[in-house]
């Protein structure tokens, strides 16, 4: 059965039901169906893939229809939901039913080329269909290997020929030894197969697939971190250990309630309350499919929230995507240039959605997010997403961040099925993208399931119902077994719940499937816990137990004697060869460009610079993400009459206090060209200045890494990545911010082909993001970026210096040299701290941390956001020393330093303000006015509401659907 659902002329929902009376048809269609904006059709089709005569469904004012559905084995949300909706409203089992969606998408007149048809869908986890009217008859072709065919469907899902176990001789050379590793997305290297084959030798056996795939996922970087933990140079314990936790032990701050030791890091909120935080990275998995990678990677993160302690609520999300403008030549993941990479518009829109999704269906609100752009990133974008949580301080009387499964609890997976979607997401993510990337290392989100499934674990939470939780991320039941059996656990697999009958034992224990928690259950509860979990309609399931044997058994099933897996745990978790980094100085900076940008007029230059993909507004995106649901919002995403993207949110988690937490992010890519150390310095400056511009309080403040490097084991990118970490190490000592959680990502990197079969390599530039979250005592007392009244005074807190090395100005002009901003700590925090005092004294009525673009840029964004005008004088701006004496006037516009805050203040308050900061480089540069004009020395007057138009123009990217 066919059922048609069109809200627009030349769009329609498509679904196909098998085994339905056709009785039904109509009370399906007015479920499915809007009742007022909605038109359906139905009618019964012999099988989907033969064409019938009666093929009802174009319109007669359409030539052609492209029909996009999902490949077989790939999760579909939209189907699985109307089969709920129908099997909930008619007495139909749940087995016996099956609803496939699709898009169908209606055209008038010439057919679309293949490369807008190749913009609508993904060939890895899609097919589309092209019916063409010919004669009052229909074509039908199927899309395939880069053009469209009149040949049968192609299976993109690989089936397991037998659920058998299979057994690996590893008593070969080590040339064959190094291919195994290779081979089937094991990702192991020849030490690490070595060490292999020498447990096995111990034991005088071969191991199993799933032995071997165990090792390999929990060996992989992704879990492992082998980069950032491995010694390099003459730091014995590795980056992580020598910077990132160090300066948080040494810090030693009384906020800190858990750190680097549970899936997301914790803090106080107040004397009742924890608030957790957590940034993981989507990259791989975003660029082979950027809608279900980015859902996943926001679902997911949201599961290191459920999953933190005896389990958290999240309460928001956060992004910051990395994506290109275009890609500099037609690429392939294949020499035979058939499989070519998805265009930067369709990762872009893809992402953007997947994160809509995730976030808005799970009922979460997203109100912080950011977009750079780069070209580098065509080959693989970098998509952060970030969750935030909060959970009591203690549970039964016992601290609620503390846990570990007991002797004899039960295994009990809750949530979704295990599917084959996601198999190995794990070594998948910890290498470059390549042409050996499938599409079962995708996974495909359901929000509804995990909604479900989060509503009953805070429920199963708060009546102590388990001992210990986590989520069932990278490496799956492998993994999240694995790490809370630490002491020892049986499994068997027959008993888990799978979405495919034909899976390999192998698959099922590593499978990625999402919206899954693993719970360790005393025996005596699993009743209370099954009735909780029926009442929320979440399925569950026993798999074994936890016990203190020190050895990881697996069966397949009950009644076997010999398991499948059996291996000691301690080898499974501390077995993996440490590597030994050595690095080389990099010495590939760009050269300095003096050029002066003479003949355009500075009314244009700011209109050009308003314009730029990394300035401009990114409403288009904030606009698509709910920030309202649970009622917490305070200081939105956007701000002001004129609604300006804001760089950072104020939240109230808990609606009877004023107690408020504030969230914000810098990041730190290009300056990394010229020296990653000041690079990192910046981000975490930039993170906590927009932070504190906000009303944070800096004395109650923690932050969050998140590495995205590239081609690792270079010694000179290593070499980076070193500079990178000392930094964080520094600035987070000096500012007295711990780090409380992490993620690092290693090989961003694409290594494919062009269109002349070459090999291609694009490296991402290496990137951090460094999160902030703390506390603001009061929300009344936060601070938005608009200015707010014709009259207050404007000033300038902090130095501007001669650093437009790498600034959004000079990619735009080629002015100045490689002069990149330099953070001092000592005087940015004195800043900061005097700063909070004037937020307490509430004399500060607007304010704005100058970002990409300068102070004159962040000025512009004020007076948008707040529909004023000013008047100001350039001159007025303190100023360190300056080489080129001939460009005074745009370093003081356009320069990127660091540690500055740009406010407005009454002129009722401007004593106070100014002996406030008498000790603090601060200057008045000039009014705001009434009139919507900004006027810059008497010498420049330019129309505020056309550099909004300028800021908010960004045609780049329009509707998913770009037929021409």
């Amino acid at each position: 059965m066919r059922i048609e659902i069109s809200n627009k002329h030349w769009f329609a929902d498509v679904y196909l039901i098998n085994s339905i009376d056709a009785a039904f048809c109509e009370k399906i269609c007015k479920m499915l169906a809007h009742p007022v904006l909605g038109q359906y059709r139905y009618y019964e089709l012999d099988s989907y893939d033969v064409l019938p005569s009666q093929y009802q469904f174009i319109d007669p004012k359409a030539d052609w229809a492209l029909e996009i559905s999902f490949l077989p084995g790939v999760t579909d949300n939209l189907g699985n939901t109307a089969k709920q909706i129908i099997c909930e409203h008619i007495s139909i089992q749940n087995e016996a039913l099956s609803v496939k969606s699709a898009k169908l998408i209606l055209g008038k007149g010439n057919l679309p080329s293949i490369d807008e048809i190749k913009k609508q869908f993904n060939p890895l986890i899609q097919s589309c269909r092209l019916i063409q009217r010919f004669d009052n008859s229909y074509i039908l072709q199927n899309y395939y290997n880069g053009s469209f065919t009149t040949e049968g469907n192609i299976s993109f899902i690989k089936e397991s020929i037998t659920n058998s176990v299979q057994y690996i001789n590893l008593e070969v050379s080590d040339d064959e030894l190094e291919i195994i590793g290779k081979s089937g997305n094991l990702g192991l290297s020849l030490p690490a197969m070595k060490a292999i084959q020498a447990y096995f030798r111990i034991l005088k056996r071969n191991p199993s697939d799933i032995e071997l795939e165990t090792l390999a996922q929990t060996w992989s970087e992704h879990c492992k971190h082998n980069i950032f933990s491995a010694p390099i140079d003459d730091i014995e314990n590795g980056l992580y250990e020598y910077y990132i936790k160090r300066a948080t032990l040494e810090i030693n701050s009384s906020i800190c309630a858990s750190v680097f030791s549970d899936n997301a890091g914790g803090i106080v909120f107040d004397d009742d309350f924890l608030i957790v935080d957590k940034v993981e990275t989507h990259n791989s998995p975003s660029a082979l499919d950027p809608f279900g990678g980015a859902m996943t990677g926001v679902l997911g993160v949201n599961r290191d929230i459920i999953g933190f302690g005896k389990g958290a609520k999240p309460i928001m999300n956060t992004y910051y995507f990395c994506f290109a403008e275009k890609v500099p030549e037609k690429l392939y993941r294949d020499r035979e240039c058939t499989s070519e990479i998805l265009s930067p518009e369709f990762i872009m829109n893809g992402v953007i959605d997947g994160v809509n999704v995730g976030g808005n269906c799970s009922g979460i609100p997203t109100p912080l997010g950011s977009v750079y752009f780069d070209d580098r990133f065509c080959g693989k974008p970098l998509v952060f997403v970030g969750s935030l949580g909060i959970i009591p301080r203690s549970i039964d009387k016992m601290p609620s961040h503390i846990k570990k499964p007991k002797n004899g609890d039960k295994i009990v997976i809750v949530g979704g099925r295990t599917g084959k979607d996601g198999i190995h997401g794990a070594t998948f993510s910890s290498a470059a993208l390549t042409n050996s990337s499938t599409s079962t290392v995708v996974q495909i989100g359901d929000p509804t399931t995990q909604k479900k499934l989060s509503c009953a674990i805070i429920e199963a939470r708060d009546l102590n119902l388990y001992n210990a939780i986590t989520d069932n991320g990278a490496g799956g039941l492998s993994s999240s077994v694995g790490e809370m059996g630490k002491d020892g656990f049986e499994v068997d697999l027959s008993k888990a719940l799978l979405k495919n009958s034909n899976m390999a034992p192998w698959e099922i224990w590593i499978s990625e499937s999402q919206e899954r928690m693993t719970l360790a259950v005393p025996a005596t509860k699993l009743e209370l816990l099954a009735s909780v979990m029926r009442k929320h309609n979440v399925e569950f399931c026993v798999i074994g137990e936890f016990t203190n044997s020190g050895r990881a058994i697996v069966k397949c099933s009950e009644s076997e004697k010999n398991p499948i897996m059996d291996i000691d745990t301690d080898f499974l978790h501390s077995g993996n060869p440490k590597i030994s980094l050595k690095t080389s100085v990099w010495s590939k900076q760009p050269a300095e460009n003096k050029r002066k940008f003479d003949g355009i007029s500075l009314e244009t230059q700011l209109h050009e610079m308003m314009a730029r993909p990394n300035i401009c507004s990114k409403e288009f995106i904030a606009m698509q993400y709910d920030h309202e649901v649970q009622g917490s919002s305070v200081l939105k995403p956007l701000q002001g009459k004129g609604r300006v993207c804001s760089e950072a949110v104020v939240i109230r988690p808990i609606l009877s206090s004023q107690r408020g937490v504030v969230k914000s992010q810098g990041f730190g890519s290009s300056y990394g060209e010229i020296d990653t150390y000041h690079m990192a310095a910046c981000a975490i400056d930039t993170a906590i200045r927009n932070y504190v511009a906000a009303g944070g309080n800096i004395n109650h403040l923690a932050l969050l890494d998140n590495f995205c490097w590239c081609d690792s084991t270079n010694p000179e990118r290593l070499w980076q990545l070193k500079r990178a970490a000392e930094s964080c190490y520094d600035y987070a000592k000096a500012f007295a911010t711990p780090f409380i959680s992490g993620k690092d990502s290693m090989f961003n990197d694409f290594k494919g082909y062009n269109k002349d079969g070459e090999e291609v390599t694009i490296s991402a530039p290496p990137s951090l993001l460094i999160s902030a979250v703390g506390v603001i005592e009061d929300i009344e007392n936060s601070i938005s970026l608009d200015v707010k009244f014709p009259g207050d005074l404007i000033y300038v807190l902090g130095m501007t210096y001669d650093e437009l090395g790498r600034s959004e100005y000079q990619m735009y002009s080629g002015v100045g040299s490689n002069n990149i901003p330099k953070v001092s700590a000592q005087s940015a925090k004195e800043l900061y701290q005097i700063y909070g005092k004037a937020v307490a004294e509430k004399l500060i009525a607007s304010a704005i941390a100058p970002n990409l673009g300068g102070l004159i840029v962040a000025l512009i964004k004020s007076l948008i956001a707040g529909q004023l005008g000013a008047q100001i004088d350039l001159s007025k701006v303190i100023l360190g020393q300056i080489e080129d004496k001939n460009i005074v006037n745009e370093v003081i516009m356009f320069s990127e330093s660091q540690s500055r805050i740009l406010v407005t203040v009454a002129p009722d308050n401007q004593k106070k303000f100014e002996q406030l900061f008498a000790n603090i480089p601060h200057s008045n540069i000039g009014v705001v006015t009434e009139k919507k004009l900004l006027d810059i020395n008497d010498a420049a007057t330019i129309d505020i509401a056309l550099l909004e138009s300028s800021y908010k123009e960004f045609h780049q990217y329009n509707s998913p659907y770009t037929f021409s």
